[in-house]
């Protein structure tokens, strides 16, 4: 596989500025040596991005470390409640916690907490929930009773 993507970045540049019958022959040859089939060729050889590594971009993370272990404190305060209901809850939470002196933060870290919307919450919270409740909860299968004989 690597020869073959050496060959298309050698040979398609050649091929692109080719006449017609010039690419009749280069496709020819390429087809060939490669094996593939003349079509697909004609698509590697013509398309711009198969030449350069695909370079998937980086997301920044938004939400650092301080942001996620302040959102651990309230969740156990609020008794573990889910995502969507803790992003409803936070506003107050938050300003009484800072109130009765149990959680002190700064406003860059206070934004972003109330920032976050509910599945980033929830996504933040994931391995502690995973850890709090034991691992991955299974299915509950309801049973009926045997009679007593």
């Amino acid at each position: 596989m690597t020869t073959r993507r050496e060959l298309v970045e050698a040979i398609s540049k050649p091929y692109r500025t080719a006449d017609r019958s010039g690419k009749k022959l280069i496709l020819d040859e390429f087809s060939n040596v490669t094996g593939y089939h003349r079509k697909h060729a004609i698509r590697i050889l013509t398309d711009r991005l198969a030449v350069l590594p695909a370079q998937r971009p980086v997301a920044s993370r938004i939400h650092g470390e301080a942001e996620k272990e302040t959102l651990i404190v309230l969740w156990e305060a609020a008794d573990r409640i889910c995502g969507k209901r803790l992003k409803a809850l936070l506003p107050q939470l938050i300003e009484a916690m800072e109130r009765h002196q149990h959680l002190e933060l700064d406003q860059q870290v206070r934004s972003q907490l109330l920032a976050m919307s509910p599945a980033t919450i929830d996504r933040q919270l994931c391995a502690v929930r995973e850890h709090a409740y034991g691992g991955r909860k299974g299915r509950t299968v309801l049973r009926a009773f045997a009679p007593l004989t």
